[in-house]
């Protein structure tokens, strides 16, 4: 035994014995021996309690709204269970999750409010799991967990507790004035303290949130290869869009619009398409909303602008009819007062008129709390001529006064009336009702997304005038557009001549 260690035996046995010896002293001693005994006995307890080991890692520390980890202190000890893994207990799984719309619950209820949320969220965590469960606040409004390791764990376990930890935590939050309905999404990965790394399991937990909140509200995602090959090529196009405009990557695609009538081309629209040197091409629900996050929203509008323009001088040129294109222009766009004289001088550029070129705004952006700047600049242009259209009409919650406030001259029924509409008689009556509404009202139709003969068909017959979609033509390039357009004039039947007979 080491002179240390033996030393703080002796005086652990002293502080145990010390009221015996301490009263048999005083006895056959006196007071001298009590007081000599009293003395020593500070000493015997400083050298039987052991000293403290050294800290191997840095303080861990505390969320002060939520009493919950902070990230680094969850880091930290996440990356203790890999290190030294307890034999036997090498499963487990991190979970992301993420309160949806948070930005929207401060703005509408405030900063207090959203604080209250957060706690209420931490403490009904808390009490869904075991106290050696491992949970952190790792951003301001997604929080962190990694399960206690264990013998096995399988992914159904794993839904399963995600799914009651979603269900407790969408319980309203009771406030003063309010009660919240938060939504909640989550990032799953199963992982083995083996296998895996710290960094690789929280990233790869990122990478199924990242998939579960692109999928919508209150969304389950755990990982997978395949959904780690997503992730990786969502992230690749994050970090490329804020420069694909500069690299001229983005350009302007077409697709036909027709008359139900005659079945001749009436116009086209310019949608966005990019085609990345490395990924192909880019789905435009992948990069407008990274584009919108970026500030390059008018940059945007304004390159489709001078693509729709420059292929109608082209087509006119070539001789081919094409009455209007149709140009989106984002919210930013609209509410820039001189959108009008820039819209005019580009027109003036090309030598086109201003009918030539169809304004297109979504119903959410028109007819949102608004901007008084978006209401005169859309009556502007129609003011010049420009036809207006009313895009994904019967996704919002539009009225008769605001549609006429705003000189629309079309409106573009959305999809979701339009799929199966031959084989759904609910269907065909909701967009029957559309249909005579603007008819009354001196508006013209156009149904958005048609895939199949029986659809046009109906539309048709409903009384809709225009049509577009896969089941007329696929968006194209624009060097596709003329060879279309004449395949398409070949398949138009002649007008019926009438006149009187020869003999």
């Amino acid at each position: 035994m080491h002179a240390q260690d033996w030393m703080r035996a002796t005086s652990r046995y002293f502080q145990v014995l010390a009221p015996v010896i301490a009263l048999g002293g005083y006895l056959l001693l006196g007071e001298l021996w009590l007081l000599s005994v009293l003395a020593l006995l500070p000493l015997a307890t400083f050298l039987a309690t052991p000293s403290a080991p050294a800290r191997t890692h840095l303080p861990e520390q505390e969320d002060m709204l939520t009493g919950l980890l902070t990230r680094d202190g969850f880091e930290n000890r996440l990356r203790a269970f890999f290190v030294r893994p307890v034999e036997g207990q090498t499963a487990t799984a991190l979970f992301l999750l993420e309160i949806t719309g948070f930005a929207e619950i401060k703005t509408r209820h405030g900063e207090a409010a959203a604080d209250a949320v957060l706690r209420q969220s931490a403490f009904r965590i808390r009490a869904a799991l075991r106290q050696s469960d491992l949970i952190a606040r790792v951003s301001e409004s997604r929080m962190a967990i990694c399960l206690s390791p264990a013998p096995s764990l399988d992914d159904e376990a794993c839904l399963q507790l995600a799914t009651r930890l979603q269900t407790a935590l969408e319980e309203p939050v009771a406030l003063p004035v309010a009660s919240i309905l938060p939504g909640w999404s989550f990032g799953i990965h199963r992982c083995s303290l083996t296998a895996d790394s710290a960094e690789l399991a929280f990233d790869r937990a990122a990478q199924a949130l990242e998939d579960a909140l692109r999928t919508g509200p209150s969304a389950l995602r755990l990982f997978t290869p395949a959904l780690g090959r997503r992730a990786t090529r969502h992230r690749r196009i994050a970090e490329d869009a804020g420069h694909a405009l500069d690299r001229d990557q983005i350009e302007a695609w077409f697709q036909p619009q027709i008359s139900t009538d005659t079945g001749a081309v009436t116009g086209f629209e310019a949608l966005a398409r990019w085609n990345h040197p490395q990924l192909g091409l880019v789905p435009p629900y992948d990069f407008l909303p990274l584009l919108q996050k970026y500030g390059q929203s008018e940059r945007l509008s304004d390159r489709m602008l001078q693509h729709a323009l420059s292929n109608i001088r082209a087509w006119d040129d070539a001789g081919l009819c094409v009455p209007s294109i149709g140009v989106n222009f984002a919210a930013e766009e609209l509410a820039n007062p001189t959108l009008p004289d820039k819209i005019s001088w580009t027109l003036d550029r090309f030598d086109l008129a201003p009918e030539r070129l169809t304004v297109e705004i979504l119903e959410s952006v028109a007819l949102g709390p608004g901007d008084s700047t978006v209401i005169d600049n859309v009556n502007h242009l129609a003011a010049m001529g420009c036809p207006i259209d009313l895009d994904d009409f019967g996704t919002g919650h539009t009225s008769i006064s605001a549609m006429r406030r705003l000189s629309v001259s079309r409106v573009k029924i959305d999809r979701s009336f339009v799929t199966r509409i031959d084989q759904d008689g609910d269907q065909q009556r909701m967009v029957a009702a559309i249909l005579t509404m603007c008819e009354r009202l001196g508006l013209e139709t156009l149904a958005e997304g048609i895939e199949t003969p029986g659809e046009h068909a109906m539309l048709a017959q409903l009384g809709c005038t225009h049509v577009q979609g896969f089941g007329i033509a696929r968006p194209m390039p624009a060097a596709e557009t003329a060879p279309w357009i004449a395949r398409h004039n070949t398949t138009l039947s002649p007008p019926p001549t009438i006149g009187r007979g020869t003999a």
